[in-house]
């Protein structure tokens, strides 16, 4: 029980450290930045959010079954595949929960930020009216992106295991060691 607990403090000091940095580094750059390209970072922060989602799906409705036997085939990003699945759970706390709300979060400060750009660029909108349809845009991107991402990450859970294998394992060629991607044997 301790374990857990300290896992819980661990990702929550983590989660605000994380969101402390993102929003402090993505509001900087809104103040250079026009409008336009404003919400194209806010496009992009809900894209990782979406991706990451798919990820967290993929990893908890993966099966090591069909990744064993691209891994005996010595198929690059099997083993880092694997260890995803194995560790499901963690990999769905972290995708889903901490970069899910992190950038659930800062999807909604930066609606904030673009709606106050357009404060001083357009003739006085309605600040209700405007509030509203920024978190509504936001929302349905958002769960519309997650909901069709689902399905896909139900049903091509193995395709995408392995493109984030062969991702991890890239970057591991490259110097950027993340985890220790040594499989052990299930114990019977």
């Amino acid at each position: 029980m301790h374990s857990r607990w300290r896992a819980v403090v661990t990702l929550t000091l983590t989660t605000f450290l994380v969101s402390t940095v993102l929003n402090l580094g993505s509001n900087s750059a809104l103040a250079f930045m026009p409008v336009t390209a404003s919400l194209v970072l806010l496009l992009f922060i809900i894209l990782i959010g979406v991706l990451f989602d798919i990820l967290g799906v993929a990893a908890a409705a993966g099966e090591e079954a069909p990744l064993h036997a691209m891994a005996s085939k010595r198929i690059p990003g099997a083993k880092q595949a694997i260890w995803l699945v194995r560790h499901a759970d963690g990999v769905s706390t972290f995708c889903n929960d901490l970069v899910g709300d992190v950038v659930g979060t800062l999807s909604g400060a930066l609606g904030v930020a673009v709606l106050l750009q357009l404060r001083g660029s357009t003739p006085r909108l309605s600040e209700a009216l405007a509030n509203t349809l920024m978190v509504a845009l936001i929302a349905a991107v958002t769960v519309g992106g997650k909901a069709m991402g689902k399905s896909m990450a139900i049903s091509k859970s193995t395709n995408i295991l392995l493109l984030t294998g062969k991702m991890l394992y890239y970057l591991e060629k490259v110097g950027l060691k993340l985890q220790p991607w040594k499989v052990k044997s299930k114990k019977r």
